[in-house]
Formats: structure tokens, C-alpha cells, sequence
């Protein structure tokens, strides 16, 4: 097998992907991006007006879909070259305080569906003999805070099914990889941020870099494009050597 050629491009020309939660943050900023590079993107959340804008920005298709739903993959064509598992939320409770339906509902979003996507979509990278699974993980995917149950539980479970689906399509031509951003500048954190100043009585950079970003060496936030750029790159031939991985951007947190 020859060695893939470098290049500081990246061409996704002829390749389908699908991104959920495309709607707005990260989700956008990757659809954005792999379109760039010349990919058909499908680009998938619940919010139909902001994802049908979205997809129009990009030349793709918007999918409407609940992911916490039973049926999000009826009428999904399986002919998807690389899947970008991005949706979810968050709930802030101590455990013994955290609603059971919330606690499912996340991992249905963020576990359950990610799973789904990519069984899905398996049977075409292998008769291809190429495919990218990407999935936004999360500095919470490798440690805990409290309060996080949820979402610490969901972005974990994702690490472990990202490395089975590596071990699985390693021989199949098809890569699969976690990415490990800490906070970015999302429509979520920044309503958090705003919510936290107000209850501190302190500036939102003093929220930014003495609450959010406390243990990071970097205090600022990361920018969704950040993130849509290492996506990118996992999808290049330039990354094909690299699988089962997890692609920390957290600016820090975890060197301590």
C-alpha cells in the first residue's frame, strides 16, 4: 500500500456528508467547512428553520430530524462517505436531582444516535472501501466535573464506541475519531456566560477566564471553526493513518 500523498488542501470533492446538529455552532461551522472542500453536505438537526438556512448557505440538503426520536433514519439514503456526530445538549443537576427522562433523552441524542448513524452508514463506506466517522466528543469525553451525569456519561460512552467502530473498519478503509474541544463560543456557552455574570456580579471575560476557563492555560474560548478545521483535516488523506484517536483542543485543561 503506497503512502497518502500530502497536500495542503483538502479535496472532499464527490463525497457525502452528513453533520447533525447543523443547525448552529460547531455543527455549522463544519458543515461550512467540508463543503468548502467540495463535499455534498446533509446537514441534520431539529431546528428546521435554522438548519433549512444553513444548508441553503452551504448548496446542501436539510435534513429535520429529532434525534432522541425512534424514527430520525426513515427515508435517510445509507450512501454517506463521512458522518459528523455533533448534536447535543446539557443539563446542570447533581445526580441524586437529575431527572431519569433527561438522563435517557441525552444519551438517546448523544449515544444512542451516533450509534445509529453509524450502523447506518457502515454497509456503504465498506463497499467503498473508504469512510470518516467524526465524532465532536468533548474534554468531559476523557474526565468529569460534577453535576454533568448526563452528558459526562454520553460523551464517554462516545469515546468507546468511536474505538470499536476504528477496530472494526481499520482493514475497511474507514477511520474513526473523536474530537475533544473544551468550551467553544457557541450559542449555549455564550447564554451560560451571560447567566453566570449576572448571578456573580462579575464581567463575562472575568466569567470566561476564572469560572469556565479556570483550569485551561489558554483563557479564551475556542471558535466553532477551530474545530470544523480539525474535522476537516480527520477527513483528509493527510489524516488517514489516524484512528481510534481522540483529538484534545482543550486548550490545556487536561495537562494538569
Amino acid at each position: 500500500m503506497t503512502s497518502p500523498t500530502l497536500s495542503s488542501s483538502i479535496d472532499l470533492s464527490g463525497r457525502r456528508v452528513l453533520v447533525t446538529g447543523a443547525a448552529s455552532g460547531i455543527g455549522r461551522a463544519c458543515a461550512v467547512r467540508l463543503a468548502a472542500s467540495g463535499a455534498e453536505v446533509l446537514a441534520m438537526d431539529v431546528d428546521a428553520e435554522h438548519v433549512n438556512r444553513v444548508a441553503e448557505e452551504v448548496g446542501g440538503v436539510a435534513v429535520v430530524a429529532d434525534l432522541a426520536g425512534a424514527t430520525f433514519l426513515d427515508g435517510l439514503r445509507g450512501d454517506v462517505d463521512i458522518v459528523v456526530n455533533n448534536a447535543g445538549f446539557q443539563l446542570v443537576r447533581p445526580v441524586e436531582d437529575f431527572p431519569a427522562e433527561s438522563f435517557a433523552t441525552i444519551l438517546k441524542v448523544m449515544l444512542e444516535a451516533p450509534f445509529r448513524l453509524i450502523s447506518h452508514v457502515l454497509p456503504h463506506m465498506y463497499e467503498k472501501g473508504w469512510g470518516r466517522v467524526v465524532n465532536i466528543s468533548s474534554v468531559h469525553g476523557l474526565i468529569a466535573s460534577p453535576h454533568k451525569a448526563a452528558y459526562v456519561s454520553a460523551k464517554h460512552g462516545l469515546q468507546g464506541l468511536s474505538k470499536v467502530v476504528a477496530l472494526e473498519g481499520a482493514e475497511r478503509g474507514v477511520t474513526s475519531n473523536c474530537i475533544n474541544p473544551g468550551y467553544v463560543r457557541t450559542p449555549l456557552v455564550e447564554n451560560q456566560i451571560a447567566d453566570q455574570a449576572r448571578v456573580r456580579g462579575i464581567s463575562e471575560d472575568r466569567v470566561i477566564s476564572e469560572v469556565l476557563l479556570e483550569r485551561s492555560a489558554l483563557k479564551r474560548l475556542l471558535e466553532p471553526e477551530e474545530v470544523a478545521e480539525m474535522a476537516a483535516y480527520l477527513c483528509s488523506s493527510a489524516a488517514s493513518s489516524i484512528t481510534g484517536a481522540s483529538m484534545v483542543m482543550d486548550g490545556g485543561w487536561t495537562a494538569h
